[in-house]
């Protein structure tokens, strides 16, 4: 089924690097004017300077170089209000904030997040990776390895954050901390994976027919002027 065959449009620009600030500012904006219903549903498509993202159900403590190690390589860190521990997020990965009106959608939390987890697992098998769940860590896992980390808010039945892919990133951050409590090493990318280096380009190709499947959307690559500042 092609993406043009479903008639719920969603629109899914791809933005480039975005510095988280910048990104988290986008995503409150968008979420108060899907509220209102002043705009459709939105899947924000971006990757991000080094940071750090800190959710609501851990803290700092997973963090496990000193504050200098994070200055000399310009890791900023940021609380959030989405769900989930530390994360890392830095170039190669790609990030998927999708801002959707769940009730219009038809979904509760639960469900959504299953969602997420399936548009990814089928992103990787068209890559011939196999993806699975992990019940107790809401993301995509291949072997024991992760490889997309999820955490999401809620407010209004819309939503913010969403998933971070990693792609090609690099991966020695993750052993700055305990990304969700684990173990840095527990992380992988799907370059990693393939064994040679894959592009942004051809994972978002990839990536919009299987959300669009998955959420029953029309995901189309368009853009809004004046959307990031």
């Amino acid at each position: 089924m092609s993406i043009s065959t479903f008639k719920k449009a969603c629109i899914a620009p791809y933005l480039g690097i975005v510095p988280y600030a910048v990104a988290l500012n986008l995503q409150q904006r968008l979420m108060q004017a899907r509220a209102g219903g002043k705009i459709g549903d939105v899947l924000l498509l971006l990757q991000h300077p080094s940071v750090f993202t800190i959710g609501r159900f851990r803290g700092g403590e997973d963090i496990t170089v000193p504050p200098e190690t994070l200055a000399r390589d310009g890791i900023a860190v940021f609380h959030t209000n989405r769900g989930g521990g530390i994360t890392y997020h830095g170039p190669g990965q790609l990030v998927g904030y999708p801002i959707l009106n769940l009730k219009e959608n038809g979904l509760d939390v639960r469900e959504y997040i299953w969602k997420l987890e399936a548009a990814i697992i089928k992103l990787l098998l068209a890559l011939g990776i196999q993806g699975h769940r992990v019940a107790e860590y809401p993301g995509v896992w291949v072997g024991e390895k992760k490889v997309c980390s999820i955490g999401i808010h809620v407010s209004r039945y819309i939503t913010t954050h969403g998933f971070a892919l990693n792609v090609s990133n690099d991966l020695q951050y993750f052993e700055y901390v305990r990304p969700c409590g684990l173990p840095g090493e527990v992380m992988t990318s799907v370059s990693e994976l393939l064994g040679h280096l894959v592009g942004m380009k051809n994972i978002i190709e990839i990536l919009l027919p299987s959300f669009s499947e998955t959420f029953c959307l029309s995901c189309e690559q368009e853009m809004i002027d004046g959307w990031l500042y």
